[in-house]
């Protein structure tokens, strides 16, 4: 004797009528191989949203092991690019025919990469935050790629005022005397006299958000990274020696940034790229004087694109 296994998605109707945005599961766990255009392939441990619409109101719900299954395929049978992230919503929305005609999927890992230090050429790991998010909607495809980028920005404000201090000590150690002598300012700029102040930095983090273009097929996750440390110019480090600690100080000495500033850099790099066909970002100086955080955000500024 056989019996057949209710199932209530497809036998019974919604118990209120109503279409909603998005139904669908967070936070799954899974092994990804992603395709990165700089570093090739590599696994990483993703977090996965996966989501479609229910336009149909009178229906019950829709078939959650329908993407999970489709998400594993990928998962031990494919690699993630922008091919497959594609193929991936589309048999989102194919495998409920008349329920859905928008889907949605995001892949949340970090990313390790290795950096040199700035002087003495050590090596360390450094782990980004990353975001490749794809949207189907009846047939308009959005992909995405998000990543958030640690630097250390120093207030222009606080240097100024730190320079003044030290012009007053200096006037205040050789004010009665006629001549200096090379070898007494010398000595006295390397003790702790001489600077009697320092500016105030802090760490901060760039999140960027850029909107890729089929050109792209495998995601410029480094290429991105890379753009956003150049134009800052301060990274945060991995390993490190005291001749790349003191390049460090140099390099935020010759930086000085308000978070204006920051931003402003970022949006002339971004706007350089090709494959971004628009781009949010949002600077995060993560004060040290203040207990709030100092921000800013722009976007490309295109018609019905990003809104800051």
């Amino acid at each position: 004797m056989t019996t057949s296994m209710p199932d209530i998605a497809n036998h019974t109707t919604a118990q209120t009528e109503g279409t909603l945005d998005w139904v669908g599961m967070s936070n799954i766990e899974m092994p990804i191989m992603v395709a990165s255009k700089d570093q090739g392939e590599r696994m990483v441990s993703a977090h996965i949203d996966a989501f479609v619409n229910l336009k149909d109101a009178q229906a019950k719900g829709i078939h959650m092991s329908r993407l999970y299954l489709l998400i594993d395929e990928l998962s031990t049978s494919n690699v993630l690019n922008y091919q497959s992230m594609v193929s991936l919503l589309d048999g989102f929305i194919s495998s409920h025919q008349e329920l859905s005609d928008q889907a949605k999927v995001q892949f949340s890992f970090e990313y390790h990469l290795r950096r040199k230090s700035l002087i003495s050429g050590k090596e360390g790991w450094k782990a980004y935050p990353v975001a490749l998010t794809g949207y189907l909607n009846k047939g308009k495809l959005t992909v995405e790629l998000t990543v958030d980028v640690p630097y250390s920005s120093t207030c222009p404000c606080s240097a100024a005022l730190a320079r003044q201090l030290i012009q007053k000590a200096f006037h205040d150690k050789f004010a009665q005397q006629s001549e200096l002598a090379l070898t007494d300012v010398h000595d006295w700029l390397g003790s702790t006299d001489g600077i009697v102040a320092t500016p105030h930095s802090q760490r901060s983090v760039a999140e960027v958000k850029v909107k890729l273009n089929s050109s792209v097929n495998d995601f410029p996750i480094t290429e991105l990274v890379d753009l956003i440390e150049n134009s800052l110019k301060t990274p945060v480090q991995a390993a490190v020696k005291r001749e790349d600690e003191q390049e460090f100080a140099r390099l935020n000495g010759q930086n000085l940034m308000f978070c204006e500033d920051a931003a402003r850099r970022l949006q002339y790099s971004i706007n350089q790229i090709d494959n971004f066909d628009d781009f949010w970002l949002r600077i995060n100086h993560l004060e040290s004087l203040h207990a709030h955080d100092a921000v800013s955000v722009t976007t490309k500024g295109i018609k019905g694109g990003y809104q800051a």
